[in-house]
């Protein structure tokens, strides 16, 4: 049984950095030549200048909100997408709404390398319990498992009996599906007192795969492993047998960056994913998942290569209300750069006596006389609301990505 997927995975960082270097400026100009709202926003950008992935953070940022309000305002993928729509596989239209494609090449997501990793193989039977209606997880997913050579029953969402008919009667070997509707069919396995002697491993994701979840699949013989993806997407990242957070997939970018900013943060830092995929028909650009994590120095001891994160960590939108008006994660960024001995900041909002009390606490070292007034000044023009400065030593705020921490508990 052959352990990588191909010889992707495996590249040395010389490699596979040499390989970006031809195609990140190829990706740029494509995006730049045949998606309109890229031929604008990378209107300036010389595609040769972006040559790797310390190259990508001169490239603006584009947020879901921007991708959602491009597609109200030029239907139905807002200029992002290089393929005309009628040229693509399919089309889906998730909550939000927000428009996806699918385009003709295989495995079009890339969750084949992620299944690949689960130990499904060639002649295994693929029971995908995510959704084919209107969204594009069950195709997503499907297309995967086929591109690594599975058999696939297309069992949806929800009809957990159903499920387990047809997992027993087809002798599935694997389920795909979120992490918690797998607990659901063996609950229900059970009450019918049907066993499943052939399921044997699970590769699950949209949703979180708790430790008591994975050791009670294990405990049946079910080895679970987790992906990481997005619609817009596709595969991020997925775990290895190695069990030490997710390898990054070979047909993106990620880059870990400061909430509310395109400024990559410190190795393990914990900041939002960023992502550059290489895909030709949907070339997103610096896409933001607003989702959290961080990097895993080193490689995995699977043999993988690629860089490592640890997973979801959280969301990033941590956009809240103070006395009335709005904080937002770019605000907090501007006080930071307007003050060069800042080395991290952090707002802290609490709830005394049903009023709001911010603190606005500052690593910084040496600062001198006249710092925290200075700074206050600026919080003041930039958040246009007052609070306390505390300034702090360097590494005392939490590793946690967060730039406004809302700790206030409300009566219900």
């Amino acid at each position: 049984m052959t352990e990588f997927y191909d010889a992707l995975e495996t590249r040395s960082a010389d490699q596979r950095a040499a390989d970006r270097a031809t195609a990140l400026p190829a990706q740029i100009a494509h995006a730049k030549a045949n998606a309109s709202y890229y031929g604008k926003v990378l209107a300036d950008i010389d595609p040769a200048s972006i040559d790797g992935a310390d190259a990508l953070p001169a490239l603006p940022i584009t947020r879901k909100s921007d991708l959602m309000a491009q597609q109200a305002e030029e239907p139905p993928f807002g200029g992002l997408n290089a393929t005309p729509a009628r040229d693509l596989l399919r089309v889906f239209l998730s909550p939000g709404p927000i428009a996806d494609p699918e385009g003709r090449g295989r495995d079009w997501w890339g969750m084949g390398r992620g299944i690949f990793a689960a130990g499904f193989r060639q002649g295994d039977l693929a029971h995908n319990c995510f959704s084919y209606h209107h969204t594009p997880a069950g195709m997503m997913m499907e297309v995967g498992a086929q591109a690594v050579g599975c058999t696939v029953y297309p069992g949806g969402v929800g009809a957990t009996e159903q499920q387990v008919q047809a997992m027993a009667y087809f002798q599935a070997d694997g389920y795909i599906g979120t992490p918690d509707f797998l607990g659901k069919i063996l609950e229900r396995a059970d009450e019918m007192g049907t066993a499943l002697p052939t399921l044997k491993k699970a590769f699950v994701g949209g949703g979180a795969l708790f430790p008591s979840m994975r050791e009670a699949y294990q405990a049946r013989g079910i080895v679970t492993r987790q992906s990481y993806g997005t619609a817009d997407l596709g595969l991020v990242a997925y775990e290895t047998p190695a069990l030490e957070g997710m390898v990054v997939d070979e047909r993106v970018i990620v880059e870990i960056v400061r909430p509310g900013t395109g400024d990559p943060v410190a190795e393990g830092e914990v900041g939002e994913v960023v992502v550059t995929t290489f895909n030709a028909d949907y070339p997103l650009i610096r896409f933001a998942t607003g989702d959290m994590s961080a990097v895993l120095s080193g490689a995995s001891p699977c043999g993988r290569t690629n860089m490592r994160i640890k997973g979801w960590m959280g969301r990033a939108d941590q956009r809240t209300k103070v006395k009335g008006m709005f904080v937002d994660p770019a605000q907090v960024d501007r006080v930071a750069k307007a003050h060069p001995e800042i080395g991290k900041i952090r707002v802290e909002v609490t709830l005394v006596d049903n009023s709001d009390v911010m603190v606005v606490k500052v690593e910084t070292e040496g600062a001198g006389d006249g710092f925290a007034e200075a700074v206050g000044d600026t919080v003041q023009r930039e958040l246009k609301l007052r609070g306390k400065i505390d300034l702090v030593a360097p590494g005392s705020l939490p590793n946690d990505g967060k730039v406004i921490d809302d700790q206030r508990k409300y009566d219900t």
